[in-house]
């Protein structure tokens, strides 16, 4: 059981909002929330706490992946393993993805796509171990757009993993999907304004939902308390078309142009550049996707370097399940590719990813008050931002004040 107050120091602290690191800190949590943070020379004690000297590793928030997919491992898993799964067997996998996510230490994910909200409430209930979740349940394009998976042989491989799309075809049809996905849970509307790699009818720079059927699903989810909108979004003309109709945040957005940008800053709207997704083995890929992907791959880079360079916001995510789980933040050293630096990078799977999801007061920063997520690395992030990306240098992730992965009595020094 994890003590109920905890006083890490000896460590320098990534605070996820200050513009410097500090060394010699002290963060102290008490019941799930952060009770102090800043220098340990400036705390006070009590009597009842435990103290953890982390022998100069770096502290940071608990990070969040913005876009996955639980349903999978790779493309391949999606006309492979589990069609032939039992589906308790594929229940389970998706468990075993959630806690390897966690343990790379991100701690709270946006599921875009594949994943039941009954996942989401069995983290919340501590049945399992995973981030928290914050879901979209299906998504949502025209027949023959990047949601439709029917193969040239008629087969629709979704049907037998559970509903994973929303096929629409007229504004009201996209309001009535809105409604059901509302009705079931969804924390996030996900949409396709563009075809994608791994749908088999169309190409990313084909356009998908139109503006006006965006309009519409953006009055639904304002008539309705409402509720962010995640485009998928890889052609320049549907990056325009989805921000014209009111989404949050353009996920992939590897073809905007100029314009886009332009309205991305308008807009104030969020980009998810999900680099990672160039980065995989191409055996998780079909043939015919892989081919798409890197078609695209150089000007992806140039394109969304200038959307960096021009000062968008810029949210972390994997698009984990196109490729395999547990290597989230590997996401980090693409974003610096991408022209931001190291702190930049860590903001956009911390506090911006907290923007993002609506979080902000309460995750995404290690400040007093706020839960107590976070995570211990070996080394220093600030000059070598690969080191989060390999999980064996993850050595303490907490998710609401609790020991997720590894130890407090792990370091080598006294705990009393």
């Amino acid at each position: 059981m994890t003590p109920k107050r905890i006083v890490l120091t000896g460590a320098t602290l990534i605070d996820g909002v200050s513009d410097v690191a500090l060394p010699g800190a002290a963060v102290v949590i008490e019941d799930g929330v952060f009770a102090y943070v800043g220098p340990a020379a400036a705390r006070q004690s009590t009597s009842d706490e435990i103290v953890v000297d982390l022998g100069g590793r770096t502290i940071l928030p608990g990070f969040f992946d913005c876009h996955v997919h639980f349903l999978m491992d790779s493309n391949a898993d999606f006309t492979g393993k589990m069609l032939t799964n039992r589906p308790v067997v594929n229940v389970f996998q998706r468990a075993r993805r959630m806690r390897d996510t966690l343990h790379t230490g991100v701690t709270t994910v946006r599921d875009l796509g594949g994943t039941d909200a009954g996942y989401r409430d069995a983290v919340e209930l501590g049945l399992i171990d995973g981030p928290r979740l914050h879901v979209a349940l299906r998504l949502m394009s025209h027949t023959g757009g990047h949601a439709d998976f029917r193969l040239r042989s008629g087969f629709d491989p979704s049907a037998l993993l559970g509903p994973f799309s929303e096929i629409v075809d007229s504004s009201d049809e996209v309001r009535a999907a809105t409604r059901r996905l509302l009705r079931e849970g969804a924390d996030v509307i996900k949409v396709c304004a563009t075809g994608g790699v791994n749908s088999p009818s169309d190409q990313p720079e084909d356009e998908g939902l139109t503006t006006e059927e965006i309009v519409a699903i953006a009055d639904e989810v304002r008539r309705h308390r409402g509720r962010p909108i995640a485009a998928h979004a890889q052609g320049a003309q549907g990056i325009k078309n989805a921000l014209r109709g009111g989404v949050t945040s353009i996920e992939h957005g590897y073809l905007i142009d100029d314009e886009g940008i332009d309205l991305m800053l308008e807009k104030n709207a969020y980009l998810v550049p999900t680099l990672s997704t160039f980065d995989i083995d191409p055996a998780n890929y079909q043939p015919d996707a892989y081919a798409k992907k890197q078609r695209m791959a150089e000007s992806a880079m140039t394109r969304l370097s200038e959307a960096v360079r021009r000062g968008v916001k810029v949210a972390l995510g994997t698009d984990s399940g196109v490729g395999p789980h547990g290597r989230n933040l590997r996401e980090l050293a693409h974003m610096v590719k991408l022209g931001m630096s190291p702190l930049d990078a860590i903001r956009a799977g911390t506090v911006t990813a907290a923007r993002l999801l609506g979080v902000e007061d309460r995750l995404g920063s290690i400040s007093a008050g706020k839960t107590a997520d976070l995570v211990v690395c070996e080394g220093d992030p600030l000059a070598d931002i690969g080191v989060l990306g390999d999980p064996r240098a993850i050595s303490l992730v907490l998710q609401d004040g609790e020991v997720k992965k590894g130890s407090l009595a792990g370091f080598g020094a006294p705990v009393r």
